[in-house]
């Protein structure tokens, strides 16, 4: 059974920094492509973050946080990282871990490809 556990939110000032994590269990992490998304408050919709293959490499980010997340991960672990310097009021949400089988074409941030998810970790950012 697919488990993934996110933690590190809080609530920070416009300007800090942050490091979340997801621990993984249930599945051959190496296999796997895993990434981030988010969903702010008000919003129907998660969107994309940031993805890498579980095997390595394969780093995909949204335009929209280039420069500031960086994604990472400790395979020994099966644990995600999300780093993100300098956070910004408009990156208030929830954000969740994602997880699904490498596809053929290799992993990218299309949600859909991403079958199991975690239960999120808040992030509030004041300015």
């Amino acid at each position: 059974q697919v488990q993934l556990v996110e933690s590190g939110g809080g609530s920070v000032q416009d300007g800090g920094s942050l490091r979340l994590s997801c621990r993984a269990s249930g599945f051959i992490y190496s296999t796997y492509c895993v990434g981030w998304f988010r969903q702010a408050p008000g919003q129907i919709r998660r969107e994309r973050v940031a993805g890498i293959y579980g095997g390595g490499g394969e780093i995909r980010y949204a335009d929209s946080v280039k420069g500031r997340f960086t994604i990472s991960q400790d395979q020994a672990k099966s644990t995600l990282y999300l780093d993100i310097d300098p956070l910004q009021p408009e990156d208030t949400a929830m954000y969740y871990c994602g997880a699904g089988p490498r596809p053929w074409g290799g992993c990218t941030l299309v949600s859909v490809a991403y079958n199991d998810w975690g239960q999120g970790t808040q992030v509030t950012v004041s300015s």
